[in-house]
């Protein structure tokens, strides 16, 4: 899924650019490792969840319970994309070549988590965390600086599980009744629409605060702070949006409206590293 792809491939870009630029070649093996990441995760999710597919009206059309593909096919695309994935973390640096084992791992579980646990949103997150933090260690290939631990990878992997975390809350509304009469666990499901809300608000608000400080103690430009107000407006907008009580036009838009973030916070963070002024 190309979307799925280029919209995660800028949380992996903005740590490279945390952690200084990195190289061409970094850039290089990053992008492969994501693309791979990306499409083993989403094979495993579409093959792992296919027979609930099936039965929910809204992802019934998706391709394995469509018949379109099998499911040995998507298997078979995962297991060479999580190769690809290794390969692509080994010619970056040992640190990224075993911490691709984890992802790997991450990816794999995730469609398992909303089968005993509401927080299968924050584990989401957790997966989508990995690719800033990833982006980071291809440049430093260690998590610490100057003899003590550098938290600005973990500022951003915490910022990105929140905001994900926050936004699958939200996409979760979609399910919520289907989630209930099948068994699945979903924060809005278990708690109510309204709780819900404002757990969602709450993560999205750690999110913009987590990037705030990420700018702070790494002293970034004007550039950068611009393109974090944006960020913040259309997450105003995003919540105002999970509001509504037409819920599915509602995620329509919050949607299209998230696809603005990552390369909005890419750009300003581009320019502050290679053409800031102040």
């Amino acid at each position: 899924m190309v979307e799925q792809t280029l919209f995660a491939l800028p949380f992996a870009y903005l740590g490279l650019l945390f952690a200084g630029g990195g190289t061409i070649v970094q850039w290089i093996w990053v992008t492969v490792a994501m693309i791979a990441a990306r499409t083993a995760g989403m094979s495993f999710n579409r093959v792992i969840d296919a027979s609930i597919d099936a039965k929910n009206p809204r992802t019934r059309d998706r391709a394995v319970p469509a018949g379109e593909v099998s499911r040995h096919e998507v298997w078979v695309l995962g297991a060479v994309s999580c190769c690809i994935l290794v390969a692509a973390s080994y010619m970056l640096n040992e640190l990224c070549f075993y911490f691709s084992f984890v992802a790997i791992v991450l990816l794999f579980t995730y469609s398992y988590f909303k089968r005993f646990t509401a927080a299968s949103h924050l584990y989401l997150g957790l997966v989508e965390a990995g690719a800033p933090i990833g982006g980071y260690l291809a440049v430093t290939g260690s998590f610490y600086s100057m003899g003590s631990l550098d938290p600005v990878p973990f500022l951003l992997g915490f910022a990105i599980m929140c905001w994900i975390g926050g936004l699958d809350i939200i996409y979760s509304f979609l399910d919520e009744e289907f989630d209930a009469r099948e068994g699945l666990f979903s924060i809005p499901s278990k708690y109510g629409r309204e709780k819900a809300r404002i757990i969602s608000t709450v993560l999205y608000v750690i999110a913009f605060g987590m990037l705030v400080w990420a700018g702070i103690i790494t002293r970034r430009g004007i550039a950068y702070w611009a393109a974090l107000m944006c960020v913040g407006v259309i997450f105003f907008h995003q919540q105002r949006l999970g509001r509504r009580e037409d819920i599915e036009t509602a995620v329509k838009e919050l949607f299209q409206m998230n696809t603005f973030v990552s390369p909005v916070l890419f750009a300003g963070m581009f320019i502050d590293v290679f053409f800031r002024i102040i």
